[in-house]
């Protein structure tokens, strides 16, 4: 193929150059076509149709090769042909010619484009395949753009040939009337500026604005079609009203009353929904806590003797549950009333597009805000049921340690709370039933971690399917398959950590056809909205992401799109993710790993850099983990960041900011990192990829200059 394409260009360079080395594109003027117009009279009353075939082929030829003359051509058209024949021929071989152009393009440069852009066209292709006939249509319709540059640019993209050929064959036909009507009156033809007048032009703009108007006319249709059978009230009691106080409804709530608008927030638990009660504050004080027995037991590694920690298991729920009550007033109600939110602590259901019924009262809203959050999703294995069941949501409660404690799902919860259970004390056995743990996450991380756990005492089982639950005089036992075996795990508590699912029970949304994913989460477009365009959704329910901020990242769009939406709406970017979890190295991630660039086909070259090359992780004892960065092939452009390493949650950001803003490995390279830190790594990674693509041609020159200026022979 990379042949073809070589020659297929040398041939297209050929051909241009003889264009131009002959001095053919001296006939393209229009003082020539003036010159010579009654010999080319003469020539087509002698020979209609050999005239008109030769003038069609040429035409299409100096299209497709994107060769000046063609609209020169087409008033040599029209002073031949007349204006309906004119308009006809050249129709159709303008089309045709164009079509030719945007297919070279295509077979010549779409690939290595797409090759070097990857994501970039990936979005563009999504607009392309919703909306490409209307944009290329919009496009003809106006003269000020060069036709042959719409031809090229449209053949990067994967706008269909038959959609290429049709609209620009029907939307060039304004443009071409204008110029084959007007080489009817050729000898009174001045410039070609003349042709097409800023009033002509004006009047192109205006017609290009039509599909416009018709799209809004449509959207009007398909709304007055979606509310069909609801009344929508005169008045409104409030902007937006926000279901759910978890960290998205928060934010959306904050946000709108910054910009004034009238907030309702209706939550029928908790303030600050499971990020603060159940999720990620209890559990990091947990980690906190476990990490600290570990710090004490390993402490003679730095010459300090210790003894074994004694867990008083009361005491640390009771730091869990003092960190909860010292975070709470930043999401309480009455910091949320005191910004001009109105809260109501009760249960919400929609009962219509714009009606709330909140307890015994209705609320009505122009805009509204789903944020309902998620729960732990709990499999269906026989017994299950009879067993003593841990969450995440309930394993707050718990006043004592469990001694044998079995966890269900490798994920990031099952992973964390895995290791600080046996660093508390516990007998921990984790079971997944897939290949690795971290299963999102590339295969080295997942045995990275999988020898921490192991290290300290876990017992971990992949590829173990779980059966049913037992309860007998032997106790509970959760019946596992592995390795074509059965075995039976005994357990005081069985800890279920397989995912979550979203809260949409009981929201109505079923009277009013909002729709759900495969996963549970509510559908939604690229702007968060639902199929009715007054409801949008943000957070766990939304999806596809279970992230505390990403969460807060979708609320700003919700809120945003849903109050200003009707001047300038935004599609949510999750471009530059990043994900943490909190086992001990932590593994940060933001943007593609070798799993992902491998199933999206995504061209790319890895650096990796060894903690245990870092002075900080050596002095701080904590050598183990990696970086890993993709790249660009060839470029230091960062595709993604994998850290395994102490505290690489905080120091993920660099990476973060760097894809955010564009910045390469040779910005990093190029900043100062504080010595000695744990985030020098960083740099330490950019550093190796630099010398993976050192100039050796050009440090073979320096070597042989500086052994010229020694005076070596």
């Amino acid at each position: 193929m990379t042949r073809q394409r070589i020659l297929i260009a040398a041939l297209l360079i050929t051909a241009i150059g003889v264009f131009f080395l002959s001095g053919a594109h001296h006939w393209f003027t229009l003082e020539t076509l003036k010159a010579y117009q009654s010999d080319f009279q003469v020539a087509f009353d002698q020979r209609h149709w050999q005239v008109a075939g030769l003038f069609f082929a040429v035409y299409v030829v100096v299209t497709a090769l994107s060769l000046p003359g063609a609209t020169l051509l087409t008033l040599l058209g029209g002073a031949l042909f007349g204006l309906g024949w004119g308009l006809l021929i050249i129709s159709f071989a303008s089309a045709i010619g164009a079509t030719l152009a945007f297919l070279l393009s295509r077979f010549l440069f779409r690939h290595p484009i797409e090759k070097r852009f990857p994501r970039q066209f990936e979005a563009v292709n999504r607009g392309v395949e919703r909306d490409g006939a209307f944009y290329l249509f919009m496009l003809r319709l106006v003269p000020v753009f060069p036709f042959f540059m719409i031809n090229l640019v449209m053949g990067l993209t994967r706008i269909k040939t038959i959609t290429f050929y049709w609209v620009s064959q029907l939307a060039m036909l304004p443009g071409t009337a204008v110029y084959v009507n007007a080489g009817g009156q050729l000898g009174d033809v001045e410039s070609l500026q003349g042709i097409v007048s800023p009033t002509l032009l004006a009047s192109f703009a205006l017609l290009a604005v039509f599909p416009w108007i018709a799209r809004l006319i449509v959207r009007f249709v398909q709304r007055r079609k979606v509310y069909q059978g609801f009344t929508r009230p005169s008045r409104f009691d409030v902007d937006i009203a926000v279901i759910g106080g978890g960290s998205a409804g928060l934010v959306t709530s904050y946000i709108a009353s910054a910009v004034k608008a009238k907030v309702a927030l209706v939550e029928k638990h908790k303030m600050g929904g499971d990020c603060l009660n159940t999720g990620c504050v209890p559990s990091k004080a947990l980690i906190r806590a476990a990490r600290a027995a570990h710090e004490i037991r390993t402490a003679p590694r730095f010459g300090v003797t210790s003894s074994e920690p004694e867990i008083d298991f009361a005491k640390v729920m009771g730091h869990v549950h003092q960190a909860i009550r010292d975070i709470e007033p930043h999401d309480s109600v009455e910091r949320y009333n005191d910004l001009g939110v109105e809260v109501y602590q009760d249960h919400a259901t929609l009962l219509s597009p714009w009606e709330i019924q909140i307890g015994d009262q209705t609320l009505s809203a122009r805009h509204i805000v789903l944020a309902t959050g998620s729960r732990p999703r709990v499999p269906s294995l026989p017994g299950i049921e009879r067993a003593p069941l841990l969450t995440s949501e309930n394993l707050w409660s718990l006043t004592e340690l469990p001694k044998r404690l079995v966890v269900l799902g490798g994920g990031a919860i099952g992973c964390e709370l895995s290791q600080s259970f046996a660093r508390l004390g516990s007998q921990v056995t984790l079971v997944e039933g897939g290949s690795q743990l971290l299963g999102r996450e590339d295969p080295e991380v997942g045995e990275q971690v999988e020898s921490t756990l192991t290290s300290e005492g876990v017992t971990v089982m992949t590829d173990a399917n779980a059966l049913e639950v037992l309860n007998d005089e032997a106790g509970y036992q959760l019946v596992v398959e592995h390795n074509g075996e059965r075995h039976l795990l005994a357990f005081d508590y069985l800890l279920v950590s397989v995912g979550r699912q979203a809260n949409i029970e009981g929201l109505g949304l079923e009277a009013l056809g909002i729709t759900t994913t495969p996963t549970g989460t509510i559908e939604l477009n690229e702007r968060l909205q639902t199929r009715l365009p007054n409801i949008w959704a943000c957070g766990d329910v939304a999806g596809p992401f279970q992230l505390t901020h990403a969460g807060s990242h979708q609320a700003w769009y919700a809120a945003v799109n849903a109050l200003f939406g009707e001047l300038k709406s935004f599609k949510v970017d999750y471009r530059y993710m990043p994900a943490v979890t909190y086992v001990q190295p932590e593994v940060a991630r933001v943007g593609l790993n070798e799993t992902e660039a491998k199933a999206k086909k995504v061209a790319y070259e890895v650096t990796r850099y060894a903690m245990s090359e870092s002075d900080r992780a050596i002095a701080e004892g904590a050598p183990q983990g990696f970086i890993k960065v993709l790249t660009v092939p060839g470029k230091d452009k960062i595709l993604g960041a994998t850290i395994v390493a102490e505290n690489a949650g905080e120091w993920l950001g660099e990476f973060t900011i760097a894809m955010k803003h564009g910045l390469g490995l040779n910005k990093l390279l190029g900043t100062i990192h504080p010595y000695p830190t744990l985030s020098e790594a960083a740099k330490a990674t950019a550093g190796a990829w630099k010398n993976a693509h050192k100039p050796e041609r050009v440090l073979a020159l320096l070597k042989r200059y500086f052994s010229w200026r020694r005076g070596d022979r």
